[in-house]
């Protein structure tokens, strides 16, 4: 696992190796093991490196035999022994034993089409001396990021937007001050989508996308690979059509993902997933298989600990469970660092401490990411069947139904049955997708206009992601959550947080094949009813007690509404602060009244207090104080 950044001008001077190098230090936390350098006239490329496989080996960048091909990537290629074999027997030579330099020999053979045959997560940058040409590839979910800034005299680019702004001659910008529908996205999604950023000119380069620059400075970019269409319901499917293949490649990905010359541990929340996960590690291991789970003081309704602890009694692994205090607002200036952006879920939090404390034990960890969004995973997915249902009622009783909720007062559990009894009422009577957005948005539409008053504003949806009409519209809205909210959400968060402690985690479930097969099974084997996931769960029997297949779905998530309730003062002293008055990019009025109904419990408010808090930090750290 590495950072990697580097630097085309077009102006013929020669790259500076100390803005390279400044660039470079900025992602020293993604790779402490290892710093490398190319700096060949006006291009540069520098990694810093966390030596996972041939770990006395492989120093980056990496070169093809003549040395006019040159590699740098961040990530792992789970399939290279294989493509390595075969490369080498068409008379490739090698001199080092890791999976990097099998990039540059399979882009001798496969030029631009090499990423189509990696199997992994990565992000890479390919230097073409012969063509003059600068290619960036980015794995098919997204798993490693890759951004990039371009104008006509120099194009950049870096693992992390930080990176980005140590360049001295890169413009530093907030798209919100001038674009209020780019804070109208944020407050919406609570993250910002891809492939546009929190700072004006600087881009993502989306998932499975290949960019090629060429000397003259010209960018064009494809896609080399579609999420797959996923399956709408059959009445004539069977789950035994399905089991034995999906069982092999669930075993696979795992397998797969065990690769390691470091101490190797997984995430255990005690749910399916991450349980499942751990089942198959310990079926490839003769060792212990270490585990870690976190939960906070303040609410047990969010505290998984005793299942994690549960199942690792049952599976026989070496756990450690954390239990850490209060610390959301003490951890706000870090997080938002590691981010660069802002970043409205609060399991950042969680995500990040579990990171630290399990990487004083092991270098990698593998995680049960993305069994939510390939097996229908989340209560939403049910809750947009249910809407279907409800779609016969009248609206305006619906809108009653909303109205008088909101007079209820609500709690801050995790299950507190006002709050989801109030999401669901002003979401039932829309259409599907329509409906889904409503029960996922941070603030809604309503709430939005409040907080941006005056702006012209189209309220944001998911209708971008949806792939396709006239299917089962459960299908679609799967396929939505997996072109938003798990690259530009889930992965975003699972890379920073465990980067920042440079721990590398793997997500078995993220396997482009396994994703593959799994799109082709009907929706009905994976929600039946209220029961989700049910053909994995399937897949889980004999494996895991039943008791742990059979759990209510728990989130990963932390009891920030009753943090900010029992001590809302550091909270209010940043949102209704002078420096943040005078931004006039937010209603403070509307601020202020987001505040006191969670104070008086009248409302949880939490995850619009906590988006709005990243954001005034983000506004601090980035563009006051001009990194």
């Amino acid at each position: 696992m590495c950072g990697i950044c580097g630097i085309i001008q077009f102006d013929g001077e020669p790259v500076d190796k100390s803005a390279l190098k400044a660039m470079s230090d900025r992602l020293r936390h993604r790779g402490p093991d290892d710093e490398g350098y190319f700096i060949e006239g006006n291009v540069g490329l520098a990694m810093r490196r966390l030596k996972i496989i041939d770990i006395r080996g492989s120093d980056q960048p990496l070169a093809n035999e003549d040395g006019a091909l040159q590699v740098i990537f961040n990530g792992e290629i789970y399939n290279y022994r294989e493509l390595r074999a075969e490369l080498d027997g068409r008379g490739h030579r090698f001199r080092t034993d890791g999976d990097g330099e099998t990039i540059a020999h399979l882009y001798e053979d496969a030029g631009a089409a090499f990423p189509e045959r990696l199997r992994g997560m990565f992000a890479i940058a390919l230097w073409d001396r012969w063509k003059r040409q600068l290619l960036l590839a980015r794995d098919r979910f997204g798993q490693k990021p890759l951004y990039y800034y371009h104008d006509r005299r120099v194009f950049l680019f870096a693992s992390e937007i930080k990176a980005l702004l140590a360049h001295p001659s890169l413009p530093v910008q907030s798209r919100f001050a001038n674009e209020p529908q780019a804070l109208a996205d944020y407050l919406s999604f609570g993250y910002i989508p891809a492939p546009d950023t929190a700072f004006g000119g600087i881009q993502m380069l989306e998932p499975a996308s290949l960019l090629a620059l060429d000397g003259e400075g010209a960018a064009r970019s494809r896609r080399y690979w579609e999420l797959p269409s996923i399956a709408p319901s059959d009445p004539s499917a069977r789950a035994d059509t399905y089991l034995e293949a999906l069982r092999e490649e669930i075993d696979e990905a795992v397998k797969l993902r065990l690769m390691s010359d470091v101490p190797l541990g997984a995430f255990l929340s005690g749910g399916l997933d991450s349980s499942l996960i751990v089942a198959l590690m310990r079926r490839h291991s003769n060792a212990p298989i270490k585990t870690f789970s976190i939960g906070f003081e303040g609410d047990d309704s969010f505290d998984e600990t005793a299942w994690a602890e549960r199942a690792a009694r049952e599976l026989g692994t070496a756990h450690q469970s954390f239990r850490v205090k209060p610390t959301a607002l003490s951890l706000l200036s870090d997080l938002v660092w590691q981010h660069d952006q802002p970043f409205a879920d609060s399991s950042a939090i969680p995500t990040y401490l579990v990171s630290r404390l399990t990487r004083e034990q092991v270098t990698v960890a593998l995680t049960g990411d993305g069994g939510d969004e390939l097996f229908a995973g989340y209560e939403r997915f049910y809750a947009a069947r249910l809407f279907q249902k409800l779609s016969i009622l009248p609206r305006p009783l619906l809108l009653a139904a909303s109205a008088a909720l909101k007079r209820l007062p609500e709690g801050t559990a995790y299950y507190d049955p006002i709050k989801r009894a109030r999401r669901f009422a002003q979401a039932a009577g829309k259409p599907a997708a329509d409906a889904y957005f409503d029960l996922v948005r941070v603030f809604s539409a309503d709430l939005l206009h409040e907080m941006l008053p005056g702006a012209k504003l189209h309220s944001p949806g998911l209708a971008a992601y949806i792939d396709g009409g006239g299917r089962d519209p459960v299908a679609l809205i799967l396929s939505a959550n997996m072109r938003s909210y798990l690259p530009d959400d889930l992965l975003i968060k699972a890379d920073r947080c465990s980067m920042a402690a440079s721990l590398e985690a793997r997500a078995p479930f993220l396997d482009h094949k396994l994703a593959e097969f799994a799109a082709t099974i009907p929706i009905n084997l994976k929600l039946k009813g209220a029961m989700t996931k049910l053909i994995l769960k399937a897949a889980a029997r004999g494996k895991l007690p039943d008791a742990i297949i059979d759990r209510k779905k728990h989130g990963f998530g932390i009891p920030l509404g009753a943090w900010l309730r029992r001590d809302m003062a550091p909270a209010r002293d940043i949102l209704l602060s002078a420096r943040a008055r005078q931004r006039g990019l937010l209603n403070q009025a509307a601020v202020e009244q987001l505040i006191r109904e969670h104070e008086q419990s009248r409302q949880d408010n939490s995850r619009q207090l906590w988006a709005l808090l990243t954001l005034e930090e983000w506004h601090r750290q980035f563009i006051d104080n001009r990194l």
